[in-house]
């Protein structure tokens, strides 16, 4: 399944806007943060499991990484604290 995500702030500033990615039926958040970690680089620095980072799935808030990711989604990334 196909999903969109997108990268604000220092993240954005890191990676790029954002990217469409394929996931596995039934992948959780975790799953694609993983993924995106095992990358290396850049994406393992920005997305690394000891930064702090916020998640949203289509425009709501996500506080736990266990939550399956749906067909479409629209996954952002960024840190806890962003200026306008």
């Amino acid at each position: 399944m196909k999903v969109q995500v997108r990268y604000f702030a220092s993240v954005r500033e890191a990676l790029g806007p954002g990217e469409t990615m394929e996931l596995e039926t039934g992948a959780r958040l975790s799953d694609l943060r993983d993924r995106l970690i095992a990358r290396g680089g850049h994406h393992a620095d920005a997305l690394g499991r000891g930064r702090a980072l916020r998640m949203a799935m289509n425009h709501a808030m996500v506080g736990d990484e266990t939550q399956t990711v749906g067909e479409g989604a629209e996954i952002a990334f960024f840190p806890p604290v962003t200026g306008g």
